[in-house]
């Protein structure tokens, strides 16, 4: 038996390729499908069989891209709304050389919810291990909310049983969920690889609740929705374009950057919040580039060309690849030769600020400060704030602007700064005057030991 586990990180997502005799399985397959086509073609063996564990919310499914390329059909739990693929049902089998994986459906999370059991029956008639997709994580489980406040009693109770189910088929079972530490759709998935029915049961404290608690607990949960969800709905429901490859990047001059720009075209500078301060294209968003699949799906639509600017163009591959797994096909161009060649060209440049936590303390008596705190509600409460500020976490701020004043100095801070660096971008484009970013943090603020309120 071949077990591989690959994790995109950013959306900490999981999927499995599983293989046995010369045949494999690919549970949850994401959209860049290289690694699956590699992996059958190092260990010579067909892709029989591609299972989708639900409708995925936060990622663009592999599932149609895959299909198409290896010829291998498309499975997902009951459920009218898909256009593609095929239907499976509770007891439903799929062999894959000795392997026996069979179908549980486990709703909850997404009411079309499975998990696939499976047994080596070269081994054992018991089950090894079973594939939860987000119905059950390490020290956690999954989100019930994305159907609106009327169903989620209805859909965590439901939860409650299909772990239930899971539970029944014994400690020593291997669980192999969809998601890891970090991902949206869980509220505090644990950090690890991999983990057992027995230990889930000893250590995710919401398996040691009552029915009645769980429920209630899972109903009163509070989970940020970006936008870009919407359309994950779509193409994860009736199967997203195939693209057949990572999008080629076009190589832009400062010039025809600049006419991009002004034909709507949007400006993605993915430095450091502290390169983008020190100097920047004007107009343009900062998203650091490991941010991209954590921020872009709150602050970019699906219609305009995207253009990004970096230092040294460095591995645009894998940022390519981030986009393409949230399903922006409109990423369109780089500026070649960093924005180096946009300041040597005589281009206009602008400048944000930065402020260290030693001159923020400096500034907390300056009255006509705004103190602006985009991190999560969950790490204000944790962490405490810096008094007098005012929360708007990063993702909501888009659409509550109008609740910071335009006025005034703005100082923007999150857990270490780069959050805030797209809090700041984001003011500036829309005629923000001085705004500064917290460089460091919340984090550079503890250290300092400056005072905090919780």
């Amino acid at each position: 038996m071949l077990l591989r586990k690959n994790t995109a990180p950013g959306l900490a997502h999981n999927s499995y390729f599983i293989g046995s005799g010369a045949e494999a399985v690919v549970i949850d397959p994401r959209r860049d499908i290289d690694i699956y086509l590699s992996l059958a073609l190092e260990h010579q063996m067909e892709i029989k069989w591609i299972i989708e564990s639900h409708k995925h919310e936060d990622f663009v499914s592999g599932a149609q891209e895959l299909s198409e390329s290896s010829g291998a059909p498309v499975f997902h739990g009951h459920n009218p709304d898909f256009r593609y693929g095929n239907l499976v049902y509770d007891g439903d089998t799929f062999h894959t050389g000795s392997l026996e994986m069979s179908v549980m459906e486990t709703p909850g999370h997404t009411p079309e919810s499975i998990s696939v059991v499976l047994r080596d029956r070269d081994v054992s008639e018991d089950p090894l291990m079973v594939f939860t997709g987000d119905t059950l994580f390490a020290g956690d489980a999954g989100r019930t909310d994305f159907y609106g406040e009327d169903r989620r009693t209805e859909l965590s109770t439901l939860l409650y049983e299909s772990i239930g189910r899971i539970i029944s088929l014994g400690d020593g079972v291997i669980i192999c969920p969809a998601h890891g530490a970090g991902s949206v759709c869980g509220t505090a998935i644990a950090d690890l690889e991999y983990t057992t029915v027995g230990y889930e049961k000893s250590n995710n404290p919401l398996l040691s609740l009552s029915k009645e608690e769980f429920v209630r607990v899972k109903s009163e949960e509070k989970h940020y929705y970006p936008p870009y969800f919407r359309q994950m709905e779509i193409f994860n429901t009736e199967g997203a374009p195939v693209i057949g490859s990572l999008p080629a990047l076009r190589a832009c001059t400062p010039g025809e950057v600049r006419k991009l720009i002004i034909e709507g075209a949007k400006c993605l500078d993915i430095r450091s919040p502290e390169a983008f301060a020190g100097g920047h294209i004007p107009g343009s968003l900062n998203i650091w580039r490991d941010g991209i699949p954590v921020v872009a799906g709150w602050m970019l639509d699906y219609e305009s060309l995207i253009v990004l600017i970096d230092d040294f163009n460095r591995d645009l591959s894998t940022v390519t690849r981030n986009f393409a797994r949230l399903g922006y096909d409109n990423i369109y161009a780089y500026l070649a030769g960093g924005f180096t060649s946009w300041t040597t060209s005589g281009m206009t440049v602008s400048r944000s600020g930065i402020w260290s936590a030693e001159e923020a303390y400096r500034s907390l008596g300056d009255d006509t400060l705004f103190i602006l705190d985009v991190r999560t509600q969950s790490n204000r409460e944790a962490y405490g704030y810096i008094p007098g500020s005012h929360h708007i976490y990063l993702g909501e701020l888009p659409g509550r602007r109008d609740e910071v004043p335009s006025d005034r100095p703005v100082l923007v801070y999150c857990d270490a700064g780069r959050k805030a660096g797209v809090a700041v971008s984001l003011l500036r484009i829309h005629g923000y005057g001085e705004v500064y970013n917290l460089t460091g943090g919340m984090a550079a603020w503890l250290k300092g030991g400056y005072p905090v309120r919780r």
